[in-house]
């Protein structure tokens, strides 16, 4: 006598049924992963190929089809909120909402968009001061160049970084 109910009593047929299916939807929900897992990889490696340029080393700059770019980073110094940087980019377009977006590149912090405003003589420029990290001066920031909330439609070639001063941390 079985304690289950007969609606629960399966027979060898149903069973191996359930059991086809269940192979079937696990190959296929490892198939659509494993295709997104490639290209996340694929995408990593094409960002890790990119020439890296230290900002606070002195100006980045590269040509594109509409000209010469040129981005520095300026230390302004510590402001009782930690230390101010003044970015400043020279660019050859006149992008509307001109955005310098921090990231952490050592870490991710998430990202901090920091308007450029636009200077009489053509260039954008920023003052900020990023985030506190508790990383010591190993943190380094990635800055980013956009057109409001989109890639500009010539990016940079290079990776803009920088490592945090002494006083961007705790």
């Amino acid at each position: 006598m079985s304690i289950m109910p007969h609606w629960f009593q399966l027979g060898e047929g149903m069973l191996r049924a359930i059991v086809i299916v269940g192979f079937i939807i696990g190959l296929f929900s490892a198939v659509l992963l494993g295709t997104d897992w490639l290209q996340t990889a694929e995408n990593d490696a094409s960002e890790t190929d990119q020439p890296v340029c230290d900002l606070l080393a002195g100006p980045c700059e590269w040509q594109t089809d509409s000209g010469l770019w040129k981005v520095d980073l300026e230390v302004l110094g510590d402001k009782g909120q930690g230390t101010e940087y003044q970015l400043t980019v020279n660019a050859p377009a006149e992008p509307d909402r001109f955005l310098a977006v921090l990231r952490g590149e050592s870490m991710y912090m998430g990202e901090y968009p920091v308007p450029l405003r636009g200077e009489n003589d053509g260039s954008y420029s920023a003052h900020f001061t990023a985030p506190l990290c508790t990383t010591g001066s190993e943190m380094v920031w990635r800055i980013d160049l956009q057109q409001g909330q989109i890639a500009l439609s010539e990016p940079s070639p290079l990776k803009l970084i920088y490592r945090a001063h002494e006083r961007d941390t705790l």
